[in-house]
C-alpha cells in the first residue's frame, strides 16, 4: 500500500497557508521566521551562526531534490512532446489518406449478371433486417437509445477532439495531456522564418503570436492559467511556430485554447491510461475524481463533493423530522 513520506504529511496544511498569502514565498518565509522568533528559541538558543547553518542546511538538502525533480520533469516534457508530435503526424497522415481517397472518387467496375443479382439479394436482405430492427425498437425502446440521445444533446455545438485531445482549427491546431499543451501555428510565409520575424508572447493567461508588423494570428485569453517558467517555442520547418507550456491545474481537460475558439467535447477525450497507471494509488484517485467532477459540471450535475453534502443533508433531515426546513436556504 502507498505510504506518504513523513515530510509530506503537512503538505496540505502548508499549501493552504501559502494560498492565503498574496506575497507568495517571501511572505511565507516572513511568517515562518516570525513564528520562530516569537514562539521558539531558534535565534537565541544555540546562537545565530548555528541557526543560520540550520537554514542553509535545509536549503541545500531540499534544493538538491528540487533540481533533480525539475530535471525529471524536463525529460518527461520532452518525451511527451515527442509523443504529441508523433500523434500529430499520424493524424496528418490519416487526413492526407482520406483526402486522397476522396479526390480519387469511386471507380467503375464491370460486373456479371450473376454478381449483380447476388448484390441485389444481399441489399434486399439487409434492408429487411433493418426494418425489422426498427419495428422492434418502437415496441420496446432500449434505455441506451435515450442515453445516446442525451449524449447527443450534451455534445450539441461542441466538436469532437482530434487525435491529440485538442482541436484542428482554421489558423492553428493544438493538442493536450492533463499536464501540457502544444500549439502549432502555420505562418504561411514565402521566406524562411527566423525568430526576429516573429512576435510570440506567452503570459500566465494570454497568448499572442504573429508576424512582426502584421496583425497577430492568435491573440486572446487562454482557457486557464499556465506555468510561464516552463513555456517554450521553436520554429519548425522554417514555416511554423510550435509552442509548448504546462497547465497550472494539471487535473482538468481544456475545452478550448483561446477565448472565442470552438469548444471540444471533453467527454470524448481519451486520457493516457499508461500515464494514470504510473501514479500512486492516492494521486490516481484524486486525478480520476477531478476528471469525474469536470464531466459532472459540464452536464450541470453535482460534483462528488456536492453530492456528498446533499446526501449528508438528506440524512440529517430524515433524522430530525420535527424540524422545519421549508424556509431554510442552502448554499
Amino acid at each position: 500500500a502507498f505510504r506518504m513520506p513523513d515530510h509530506e504529511r503537512y503538505d496540505s496544511v502548508l499549501l493552504s497557508l501559502a494560498q492565503q498569502m498574496p506575497g507568495g514565498v517571501p511572505e511565507l518565509f516572513d511568517v515562518v521566521f516570525g513564528f520562530l522568533s516569537r514562539k521558539t528559541d531558534f535565534y537565541t538558543g544555540a546562537g545565530v551562526d548555528q541557526a543560520r547553518a540550520m537554514v542553509l542546511g535545509a536549503f541545500e538538502k531540499h534544493g538538491a531534490g528540487a533540481f533533480k525533480q525539475e530535471e525529471q520533469k524536463k525529460k518527461e516534457r520532452e518525451a511527451q512532446a515527442k509523443r504529441m508530435e508523433e500523434a500529430r503526424k499520424l493524424a496528418e497522415k490519416k487526413r492526407e489518406e482520406e483526402e486522397k481517397a476522396r479526390l480519387q472518387g469511386p471507380s467503375i467496375v464491370e460486373v456479371t449478371d450473376e454478381e449483380a443479382a447476388e448484390f441485389e439479394r444481399k441489399q434486399k436482405e439487409q434492408k429487411e433486417a433493418e426494418t425489422k430492427k426498427t419495428e422492434e425498437k418502437k415496441k420496446d425502446p432500449s434505455p441506451s437509445d435515450d442515453e445516446d440521445e442525451e449524449a447527443k444533446k450534451e455534445a450539441d455545438g461542441k466538436m469532437a477532439p482530434n487525435a491529440g485531445n485538442g482541436a484542428d482549427l482554421e489558423k492553428y491546431c493544438w493538442t493536450q495531456t492533463l499536464n501540457d499543451i502544444e500549439v502549432k501555428i502555420p505562418m504561411h510565409v514565402t521566406f524562411p522564418l527566423k525568430s526576429r520575424d516573429l512576435v510570440v508572447e506567452v503570459s500566465k493567461k494570454h497568448l499572442k503570436v504573429g508576424i512582426r508588423g502584421q496583425p497577430p494570428i492568435v491573440d486572446g485569453p487562454l482557457r486557464a492559467e499556465i506555468k510561464t517558467d516552463t513555456s517554450n517555442w521553436i520554429i519548425e520547418d522554417k514555416k511554423s511556430v510550435v509552442i509548448t507550456f504546462e497547465k497550472l491545474n494539471n487535473m482538468e481537460w481544456w475545452s478550448y485554447l483561446v477565448e472565442g475558439d470552438p469548444e471540444i467535447n471533453t467527454q470524448k477525450v481519451q486520457p493516457e491510461n499508461s500515464k494514470l497507471s504510473d501514479l500512486d494509488g492516492e494521486t490516481r484517485q484524486m486525478v480520476e475524481k477531478m476528471m469525474y467532477d469536470q464531466r459532472q459540471k459540464e452536464m450541470g450535475l453535482p460534483t462528488s463533493e456536492e453530492k456528498k453534502k446533499q446526501d449528508m443533508l438528506k440524512k440529517f433531515m430524515a433524522q430530525h423530522p420535527e424540524m422545519d426546513f421549508s424556509q431554510a436556504k442552502f448554499n
